[in-house]
């Protein structure tokens, strides 16, 4: 069972990675322990909103041959297969030199000297370039495949430019490689010259950074057609809440109504007292209908699952994978022992109150087989902690010390911590369990850092 990966994605958000075979089943419990001073709790977070606004799931093709599969030319021969064909293969063409790239963009910022990060991003654009002529050189003369091909060309033109970009205005201060960097200013100022030769974007839209880079994305989603899986979510307990809903407002109802004409019995006529008390009666129906609702509600959905992701296939409208999603607050005497053990590691100073809160994924691969070239689907889900910061208390603290006879102060932030265990379970019940902790501020992750492992272990 391949491990989980867990890294940032943007400032408050982060990914969790894992892949799959064909017809492979796979548990992920997070489970979250929340300081008390970050002031969420069940009062404070909706659950069901956090999962619409701030959870996303995301599954497609995956390969760990990153920079191999689908980068050979017959896959992008227009003169093999049908139309469908030839976007689809296009598409997973693109997607994988994006991907490629995006990841040894990554590789590339973490390094610190200045000869290692020249040599990494020279290597890197010599071989996008190799990747870009592959792609030039099956230019479609049809015109109804053309316009498929102008898009992709148009985004990995443009997204190769503003990747080597960063890498050039990233890089460490060095005097010793003008050379490097002269070579990949000329990649950019290629790439750029080639997009406005070809008239790919008009100057209204080069004029404006928000179009253009909206144009961009839209671009990148079309790329990933037929690649990335199209997702419908599904609330499995819409009914079963009315049901509670309805049951509980009919008991409460044929209770009143035995109040009520008990009451009509007892008075002959009608009388101020009457009303009150008929207003009173019907007052406390309001109360504790709502109340009761609630509270039997959270008993029966407890442990239950939530929602369901389905990922299908937009061009095969194959289904591919089937995904149940758990999301709720527990107690610490709910926590499993061996999650409880790993929270218990934490130094004593850490060991603060919080409130826990369990997700849960459980996917299944439907499919039997996958496309040439891929031998794996990869599942995300994104957590977005921007409503989890909403409470946090602004501003920066000082810190004083003093030097001799000299008093000197710092600007120091206000940062939180949150502790994370992942468990990750396969269709055989082996786990791997995971400790994280992910230190925080109202802005923006700091750090996450990946704390004790207990691997394959097979579950009690």
């Amino acid at each position: 069972m391949k491990k989980i990966l867990l890294s940032q994605d943007e400032n408050l958000s982060f990914k969790v990675s894992n892949e799959m075979l064909p017809i492979d089943v796979q548990r992920l419990d997070l489970y979250f322990s929340l300081p008390v001073e970050m002031g969420i709790s069940h009062s404070t977070l909706d659950l069901e909103n956090y999962f619409y606004s701030s959870i996303k799931s995301h599954s497609a093709y995956y390969s760990e041959k990153i920079h191999l599969p689908l980068v050979r030319s017959r896959y992008i021969s227009q003169t093999k297969g049908e139309k469908s064909d030839y976007r689809l293969n296009l598409n997973l063409y693109s997607y994988q030199i994006r991907l490629a790239l995006d990841m040894d963009i990554k590789q590339a910022l973490k390094l610190k000297s200045a000869g290692e990060y020249y040599l990494k991003t020279v290597e890197l654009a010599d071989q996008i370039i190799i990747l870009l002529k592959k792609l030039r050189r099956y230019t479609p003369s049809d015109s109804n495949l053309s316009s498929y091909f102008k898009n992709a060309d148009n985004y990995l033109s443009w997204h190769v430019e503003q990747s080597f970009l960063q890498l050039l205005i990233k890089a460490p201060e060095s005097s010793e490689h003008t050379a490097e960097r002269e070579f990949l200013l000329g990649v950019c100022q290629r790439e750029n010259e080639y997009r406005s030769n070809n008239q790919y974007n008009s100057k209204i839209t080069l004029d404006d950074p928000n179009r253009i880079t909206n144009k961009m994305r839209l671009l990148q989603r079309l790329i990933e057609y037929g690649v990335v899986f199209r997702k419908e979510t599904r609330n499995l307990n819409i009914n079963l809440r009315r049901l509670v809903k309805g049951s509980v407002t009919a008991i409460v109802m044929a209770f009143v109504m035995a109040i009520v004409l008990n009451a009509r019995s007892t008075f002959t006529e009608v009388t101020l007292f009457l009303v009150a008390l008929l207003g009173i009666i019907y007052g406390l129906r309001e109360i504790f209908k709502e109340d009761l609702t609630t509270l039997i509600w959270r008993v029966i959905q407890k442990g239950r699952p939530k929602w369901q992701n389905t990922f299908t296939n937009s061009v095969s409208q194959q289904k591919m994978t089937s995904q149940r999603l758990w999301l709720e607050f527990i107690k610490s005497g709910e926590l499993p022992e061996r999650v409880n053990k790993l929270f218990n590691k934490r130094r004593q100073q850490n060991k603060q109150a919080a409130h826990l809160l369990h997700f849960c994924s459980k996917t299944k691969v439907v499919a039997k087989e996958f496309l040439p070239g891929y031998d794996e689907i990869q599942q995300q889900i994104i957590f977005d902690l921007t409503p989890l910061v909403r409470y946090l208390r602004k501003g920066k603290g000082r810190l004083y010390e003093l030097d001799g006879q000299k008093i000197t102060q710092q600007s120091v932030e206000r940062r939180y911590q949150i502790n994370l265990v992942v468990v990750q379970t396969d269709k055989d019940q082996y786990q791997n369990l995971q400790r994280f902790k992910i230190t925080l501020n109202r802005s923006e992750i700091i750090n996450i850092e990946a704390m004790t492992l207990i691997e394959n272990d097979i579950e009690d």
